[in-house]
C-alpha cells in the first residue's frame, strides 16, 4: 500500500470514544480539538507522542531499523497484532501508523462492541474505500472477541477493506484464532525499561515546568513502582507534580507513604501464571535456589494460591529429584502439610525451605524416564502373562499346569538375590530404570550393576 498524502483521520468508536485517554500520550494526531479537550487532560494524555519517533522503549519497532519503520518505507502496512503489557504504547502506535500511512483511524473496543458494531464499522470502511480512502481499524483488547466475532474480520482483512491493528495483552497463540493470526503479523511490544521510564519522567518534568520532588533513590523507586507501564508512571508523576512548590525532595520511604505501590501483573488463570510456574520449575531444575526463591516470591505476591505451588513442588520432587535424593518427596509432603496447618504467612516459610532443598538437591529424572518407558512397553506388549514360576498355585490344577514351579525364594539365595527372570516369557529383558551417578542414585547404580553381573553369570550356567 503506497503511503498517500495525509488525510484527516476519521475517529469512530463503538463504545470506546476515540478521544478517550486510552494510552500513553497527547491528543490523537490530526484531530481537531473537541469540547472535551478544552477541559483538564491527564498528563499521560498531554504527553502522547505526535510522531512515531517520539515513542519510547520500542526501538525494535519504530527506531530507524524498526519493523514498522521498514514497513512504512516500503509503503506496505500489513494487518498487525500488537502484543504487549499495559501502558507501553499500543494505541499510540496504531494512531500514528494511520497518520503516517494516510488512513482513516477507527477505534473500537472488544470490551464494549458487539456484532452490530462490527458490521457498522465494516460498512463505513467500505464507503470510505469507494471514495479512495483507506481505513486502519484499531481493535483494543481484541482477544476478548469470541471465535465467531474474530472470524468476522477475515473477509474485510483479506479483501483490504480495512488494515486491522489489534492490541492484546494476552499471548496471541492462545487468545486468537489461527485463521486471523495467519492474516496478521504479530509484533511484540516490550515493557518499558529504566531508560525509557526515566525519559518519560524527564518529559513530565518539562511539562510541569519544574523537577519532581524526589532524590535519586526515590526516583528509582518510582520507576520500579511503575513496573514497566508508562501510563501508570505518568499518573504517579502527575500526583507528584501537583505537590506544593518547594516540597523537599522525598526519599523512598516518604514516596511509599504518599503513593500506593502497584500490584504486580499476574493472572492466575492466564499466560503469566504459566510463565512464572515454568520459571520456578526450570530454576529448580537448573539448581539455582536463589532464582527459584525469586519466582516463588513473585507468584505469592501476585496472589497465587500457595497450595498450587506446593502441588507443583511435590511433582518436581518426584520428577526432577527422584531417587537422587529420596528425602525430597517426603519433605515436599511435609512442607505442604505444614502450610495447611499454619496457613499464611507462617506456612510459606516451609514452602520456601522446600524450594531451597529442591534447588540444592542432586537431580535425576531417571524414575520419570523409566516410568514413561515402562508405560510404552506395556502398551506394545498387550496382555502377556507373567512367567509361570512367579505365579501362585492355590489349587491342584494350577500346580499341574506348572504355576510356581521352580520359583527361587530370594531370601534363601546368596546375597538374597536369585537373578531369576520376572518378565513375561517371550519378552526380552528391558532396562527402564537407569540410575545416574548423582546423589543417592550413585549407590543404587552400583548395586544394580552388581545384580546385573550376578544375573549374567547365572544365565550362562
Amino acid at each position: 500500500m503506497a503511503a498517500r498524502p495525509r488525510q484527516t483521520p476519521v475517529s469512530a468508536s463503538a463504545g470506546s470514544p476515540a478521544s478517550a485517554p486510552d494510552d500513553l500520550f497527547g491528543p490523537p494526531p490530526g484531530e481537531a480539538p473537541t469540547s472535551a479537550d478544552a477541559g483538564p487532560r491527564p498528563l499521560a494524555d498531554r504527553l502522547r507522542p505526535r510522531a512515531l519517533e517520539e515513542v519510547v522503549g520500542q526501538d525494535h519497532l519504530v527506531g530507524p531499523e524498526g519493523a514498522l519503520t521498514r514497513m512504512l518505507a516500503r509503503g506496505s502496512l500489513a494487518s498487525l497484532i500488537l502484543w504487549g503489557p499495559p501502558g507501553v504504547g499500543k494505541t499510540t502506535i496504531a494512531r500514528l501508523l494511520a497518520e503516517r500511512a494516510g488512513l482513516a483511524f477507527v477505534q473500537i473496543s472488544a470490551v464494549f462492541s458487539g456484532v452490530a458494531d462490527l458490521k457498522r464499522t465494516f460498512d463505513e470502511a467500505r464507503l470510505r474505500r469507494r471514495a479512495a480512502q483507506g481505513t486502519l481499524l484499531f481493535v483494543d483488547e481484541i482477544h476478548r472477541f469470541n471465535r465467531a466475532q474474530q472470524d468476522g474480520f477475515l473477509p474485510v482483512v483479506e479483501d483490504g477493506t480495512v488494515t486491522l491493528v489489534g492490541a492484546t495483552t494476552e499471548n496471541p497463540s492462545f487468545a486468537l484464532n489461527g485463521a486471523l493470526l495467519s492474516r496478521c503479523q504479530v509484533l511484540v511490544l516490550r515493557r518499558l525499561d529504566d531508560v525509557a521510564l526515566d525519559l518519560l519522567l524527564t518529559r513530565a518534568e518539562a511539562e510541569a515546568g519544574h523537577p519532581l520532588p524526589l532524590d535519586d533513590a526515590a526516583r528509582a523507586t518510582l520507576r520500579a513502582m511503575a513496573d514497566g507501564d508508562g501510563r501508570y508512571l505518568l499518573n504517579l508523576a502527575e500526583q507528584l507534580a501537583a505537590l506544593p512548590e518547594g516540597t523537599a525532595p522525598m526519599d523512598p520511604g516518604a514516596l511509599a507513604e504518599l503513593l500506593a505501590r502497584r500490584a504486580a501483573l499476574y493472572d492466575k488463570d492466564r499466560e503469566e501464571h504459566y510463565n512464572l510456574i515454568s520459571a520456578l520449575h526450570k530454576s529448580l531444575r537448573g539448581s539455582d535456589p536463589d532464582a527459584a526463591l525469586y519466582w516463588f516470591a513473585r507468584m505469592l505476591q501476585g496472589g497465587e494460591d500457595p497450595r498450587y505451588i506446593a502441588r507443583r513442588l511435590t511433582r518436581f520432587a518426584a520428577e526432577d529429584v527422584g531417587m537422587a535424593d529420596p528425602r525430597a518427596l517426603p519433605l515436599a509432603i511435609a512442607a505442604w502439610e505444614t502450610y495447611e496447618r499454619l496457613g499464611s504467612p507462617e506456612g510459606e516459610l516451609a514452602l520456601a525451605q522446600l524450594v531451597v532443598h529442591l534447588g540444592t538437591a542432586p537431580k535425576s529424572n531417571a524414575v520419570y524416564a523409566a516410568w514413561g518407558a515402562a508405560q510404552r512397553a506395556a502398551k506394545e506388549t498387550g496382555s502377556l502373562m507373567p512367567p509361570a514360576h512367579i505365579l501362585n498355585a492355590p489349587t491342584k490344577l494350577m500346580k499341574q499346569l506348572g504355576y510356581g514351579a521352580g520359583y527361587a525364594y530370594d531370601h534363601d539365595e546368596e546375597e538374597a538375590f536369585s537373578g531369576a527372570n520376572y518378565f513375561p516369557d517371550g519378552m526380552p529383558r528391558a532396562s527402564f530404570y537407569r540410575p545416574t551417578d548423582r546423589g543417592a542414585e550413585a549407590a543404587i547404580r552400583e548395586r544394580m550393576q552388581h545384580w546385573a553381573a550376578i544375573r549374567a553369570r547365572k544365565v550362562k550356567r
